[in-house]
């Protein structure tokens, strides 16, 4: 393959700069063949061993989306019981945009297919680890697209695998809301509510041993 040019580089950098995760959506429709491009975006991602074990299920029946939503609601509830002091300050958060985005996509976790190579000692971590990788390539992907995306986690894995007819074994692990938006975040919505900020890079790099700065 070319090598890509100083100009291609400079538009990934500032593509995965520009990446946000979004909660606010403005309806509208993602075409077929956009959607197409982000899902083939994710299924190019890498994964431990080769294994693949990605699964995504769009959501087109509007009685579907609603009880996913119902979970997620049930869930942020629970959530909010376990913080305590910041229980009134996280309610205030708006943590989905399933009512309001265009497309909706579970990501599930496959059955372990005992694949071995690479992910002996961590099984589950490492294929983990690949499906985020090809969420984060759509995430990538849809940011340039001009597209909204936003993962949704506010809900226990068994009632989604549930409602989805998942087999045994298999684990919802994110709620894709993705879709047009009226803007973009200038920043993460959680250091814009001032939940928490982003660490400086020399606070999470160390050499030669773990940073003395993190527990």
């Amino acid at each position: 393959m070319p090598n890509f040019s100083a100009t291609e580089r400079e538009t990934l950098y500032r593509v995965i700069h520009a990446r946000r995760d979004m909660r606010h959506f403005s309806g509208g429709q993602v075409a077929d063949d956009v959607l197409a491009r982000i899902l083939e975006a994710a299924h190019a991602a890498p994964s431990v061993g080769y294994m693949q074990p990605w699964r995504f299920v769009r959501i087109t029946k509007p009685e579907l989306r609603a009880q996913l939503l119902t979970l997620v609601e049930e869930e942020k509830q629970r959530t909010s019981e376990a913080l305590d002091k910041r229980k009134a300050e996280f309610m205030r958060l708006k943590v989905e945009g399933i009512q309001d985005c265009a497309e909706l996509l579970a990501v599930v976790l496959a059955p372990d297919d005992g694949t071995v190579f690479g992910r002996r000692t961590m099984a589950e971590e490492m294929a983990l680890c690949s499906v985020s990788c090809a969420i984060e390539n759509m995430w990538l992907a849809a940011r340039a697209e001009n597209l909204g995306m936003g993962w949704v986690s506010f809900f226990e894995p068994a009632d989604v695998a549930d409602l989805l007819a998942c087999p045994t074994g298999a684990k919802p692990i994110a709620l894709l809301c993705l879709g047009p938006v009226t803007d973009f975040y200038d920043k993460p919505m959680l250091e814009t509510a001032g939940w928490r900020e982003r660490e400086m890079l020399d606070v999470v790099l160390a050499e030669n041993q773990y940073p003395s700065s993190q527990k």
